[in-house]
């Protein structure tokens, strides 16, 4: 840490909910079983009546199904991933009869939600993922996975973190997964969320020192990692109006390379062993060039960007603790409060 410097972390209900999170995650395990509904419609799948599985949400709703997609398509399902917003109005022929819509929002009611609700007329079958029991997505979806995360502040932390729980639960009953072990792995992410939390001040302060100076933040992973780059991009923004991307490691070479300096700190998610080598080389090429990254995963050097160790299949849920640390840091180098909104609020109710 520089000399000299103290940073002051204002304790508001943002991060009341951030330390939230193992209760939100144990309250929500507790929850999971086969919802209502959901045998019918895993009888259609098997009996190919229901030919694409499209996955939908907004904002960290959306990147939260990255994982989900990657594991229904290498089980040999036919998978869509789209916002909503991008489906209702210029893919709306994969919506019929044959189709399995799963969608995401943790309101249940945000605009593009609603109005895919409204214009489904039960053409289709919809799986709803939501932390709203009395929401138009869980009253109107054939079957409801519903997480119990409770109410949230403003910046989707625990609602985001139990989503994923649940879409885990949901892609192993589509898989046709072992129930046991499904539940074993999920316990060891809460008991790793736990444990990371613990030092979490700690995390912050480092986080603090280490992006001093930083004026541009990219968050970069590959596979199921792109659910905590994308959403970390959105988080830093709207908890900590500070400019953060996120985006495929692949994607920072395709252009955004050409951005790098001392005042760019590129954080990237080391994932899963397919990739791992490529975004350790992306590292080295950006420090290389005189830019400044770090690691993000089980071998980072940072204590703070250190994911506990997990089974693999949950490490989407432990990837973005770090960066809810990053935004706790941004704010307190500031003298400010994370996760306050401004200007816009927690449920979008405009198109």
């Amino acid at each position: 840490m520089p000399a000299n410097i103290n940073y002051t972390i204002i304790e508001n209900d943002y991060v009341r909910d951030i330390l939230d999170q193992p209760r939100a995650l144990e309250a929500t395990l507790r929850g999971l079983s086969v919802p209502e509904g959901f045998p019918q419609i895993f009888g259609r799948l098997e009996k190919g009546e229901i030919r694409r599985i499209v996955l939908t949400g907004m904002g960290s709703s959306f990147y939260a199904l990255h994982p989900l997609h990657a594991r229904l398509t290498a089980a040999g399902l036919s998978t869509v991933m789209l916002e909503t917003s991008e489906l209702l109005y210029y893919f709306p022929s994969l919506l019929d009869d044959r189709s399995l819509v799963v969608a995401v929002s943790q309101s249940g009611r945000s605009a593009e939600i609603v109005r895919l609700l409204n214009d489904n007329g039960r053409r289709f079958a919809i799986i709803g993922v939501t932390n709203t029991a009395d929401s138009p997505l869980a009253l109107q979806s054939d079957s409801a996975f519903l997480t119990n995360a409770g109410e949230e502040f403003s910046v989707s932390c625990k609602t985001y973190v139990t989503a994923l729980m649940a879409l885990h639960q949901l892609g192993s009953l589509l898989t046709d997964a072992n129930p046991q072990e499904t539940t074993a792995e999920l316990a060891l992410a809460v008991s790793a969320v736990r444990g990371y939390l613990e030092c979490w001040r700690d995390h912050v302060v480092e986080l603090a020192a280490c992006l001093e100076g930083a004026r541009d933040l990219f968050l970069v992973g590959r596979g199921g990692s792109l659910a905590a780059a994308g959403t970390g991009g959105l988080i830093i923004k709207e908890s900590t109006h500070r400019h953060s991307e996120g985006m495929s490691s692949a994607a920072l070479r395709h252009g955004p390379f050409e951005m790098l300096s001392q005042e760019t700190v590129v954080l990237v998610f080391e994932g899963d062993e397919k990739t791992r080598t490529l975004n350790l080389r992306l590292i080295e090429d950006v420090r290389r060039t005189g830019g400044r990254a770090e690691l993000i995963g089980q071998n980072a050097g940072l204590s703070s960007l250190r994911i506990p160790d997990a089974p693999q299949s949950v490490l989407p849920i432990l990837e973005i603790l770090p960066v809810e640390m990053v935004t706790l840091a941004l704010a307190a180098q500031a003298g400010g409060e994370a996760g306050r909104f401004t200007l816009g609020s927690k449920v979008t109710t405009a198109e």
